[in-house]
């Protein structure tokens, strides 16, 4: 423990923001620079607790404590040591995390919790400025060759893992540039592409080898990947969005959450804006907010940076929905500490300018003569438990029209695009439409699964894990055995 009486000296700080006027005129990320001093102290604050909940409370296992001792040592390189042993991209969630690591902190019972994730990004931000990032090809290859279909957070997690074995991975990508949905899913205001091109050229130099514009299902047949590499690893994600289904569907103004950020990401890029971030063409042409009434329906983080984009657009008026209930304000009794807790969350772009409602459903869309998208109607819903379960039962008398132009679809993904590999493959599929893998093999043994195309849409540091964990799997049965970090749960299982 570095400093025992930290808890009690030092309260929680985080970097201060850009004024959120100055920053809707860019897309680069909002945080100004923070000291290592004050960094230290924010490290002090974690007490070693004899049992880290934050360990569990990480899908990743983070051994929190002993680095967070390593900073208030100043020990950065150590630091470093420790946070990649359980990590491949602290650099990722360091920015994107929700940080549920921190809604498990000891010292959050009844103070503000240690700013683990804010220390996560330090470490790896100072590792990389002062060279302690350093290339660790394997020192012998094994013979083995390995495909990692989609270059998401779990495939470049599995790739790095499993060219750490020692395998010859080659990473496949149907988007122009690989990142996966870091690439053209997260605004650069959040995560700025350089961070991820610093670690590809890691991962290239270390020998994984980066394919980008190749469609596997179409440029590739699966029966040509299978005879051409000893395994396949699939990390293509979830991607087939869920749809609104209502009246006027089919006006125009009305698109998929993800099409509009992927484009956005592109523009930032100086790339064309010609095709998605799934290599196919854009059916809707250019997606801009500009003098737009947004309404933004769904309220998770997709939908959030909807809003913080169509706010750096120039919107007219953004407008956020959501069916379910607004949270409370602090921590609901059905989820105590340590669990994840339900609650209101208010993200850098709602501070930057939104109307929010909660309890709203969308009975139609409402189109000009022209077949473009004017308005939508909505109405008030009640939440009411009935039969053991939440029932909505729309207000009478609430129904009512607002004004909307463009209308972006943020309310989640349903499983993996079906046609194409995952068809041609045969392999099974879970009740919920996703590819059915125990211990990450498939029911191919040569097909391996990890990330949201298996558990389906989830967080980051969720894909991370999955892809850490399905490479070892792949590993051992490549290898009759696998020397690669387990967490956890994950060595019990194997008992």
């Amino acid at each position: 423990m570095g400093k025992p009486t930290g808890f009690l000296e030092f309260t929680r700080e985080l970097p201060a923001r850009r004024p959120a006027q100055e920053r809707i005129h860019d897309y680069k990320e909002i945080d100004t620079p923070f000291g290592e001093d004050t960094t230290q102290k924010q490290a002090a604050r974690c007490m070693d607790c004899g049992t880290p909940f934050c360990h569990s409370g990480c899908p990743l296992g983070n051994i929190i404590p002993e680095f967070n001792d390593a900073v208030y040592e100043q020990n950065w390189e150590y630091a470093y040591e420790i946070l990649s042993s359980t990590n491949n991209f602290p650099e990722f969630t360091g920015r994107i995390c929700p940080a549920p690591c921190e809604s498990s902190c000891v010292l959050g019972i009844n103070k503000p919790p240690v700013a683990i994730e804010f220390i996560e990004k330090s470490i790896v931000e100072v590792a990389f400025a002062k060279g302690y990032v350093k290339l660790n090809p394997p020192l012998k290859r094994t013979g083995k060759t390995v495909a990692v279909v989609g270059s998401g957070p779990a495939g470049l997690a599995a790739a790095a893992q499993l060219n750490k074995a020692g395998h010859t991975v080659t990473v496949f990508e149907r988007a122009d540039q690989i990142g996966g949905l870091l690439r053209y899913g997260i605004p650069d205001f959040k995560l700025e592409k350089a961070v991820i091109d610093r670690r590809l050229a890691v991962m290239e130099a270390e020998g994984i080898m980066f394919k980008t514009g190749v469609n596997v299902g179409v440029d590739i047949k699966a029966n040509d990947l299978l005879d051409s590499f000893d395994l396949v690893l699939l990390a293509g994600g979830s991607t087939v969005p869920r749809d609104l289904p209502i009246p006027g569907r089919e006006l125009k103004g009305i698109y998929p959450a993800m099409e509009f950020l992927s484009q956005q990401n592109k523009r930032v890029a100086s790339r064309p804006v010609e095709v998605d971030h799934r290599g196919v063409s854009y059916a809707n042409g250019e997606l801009l907010a500009t003098n737009k009434n947004v309404v933004v329906i769904g309220g998770g983080d997709t939908g959030s940076d909807c809003v913080g984009t169509s706010n750096r657009h120039g919107a007219a008026s953004v407008t956020q929905i959501e069916l379910l209930p607004m949270p409370p304000k602090d921590r609901a009794e059905n989820t105590p500490w340590p669990n994840w807790p339900m609650m209101l969350r208010t993200s850098t772009s709602h501070e930057e300018g939104c109307e929010r409602e909660w309890s709203i459903n969308t009975n139609a869309f409402i189109g000009d003569e022209n077949g473009n998208l004017k308005a939508l109607q909505i109405v008030n819903l009640e939440w009411k438990h009935e039969g053991g379960r939440m029932q909505m039962v729309e207000i009478v008398g609430s129904e009512r029209e607002i004004p909307c132009e463009l209308a972006l679809l943020a309310a989640g993904f349903l499983h993996p695009q079906r046609e194409g590999l995952v068809a041609d493959l045969g392999i099974d599929l879970d009740e919920r439409g996703n590819v059915k893998a125990t211990n990450y093999q498939t029911s191919h043994p040569d097909v391996f699964a990890a990330g949201d195309l298996r558990r389906g849409q989830s967080l980051v540091v969720w894909a991370i894990s999955e892809g850490r964990e399905a490479a070892r799997a792949a590993d051992c049965y490549l290898m009759g055995e696998s020397l690669l970090e387990a967490k956890a749960e994950s060595m019990l299982m194997a008992v």
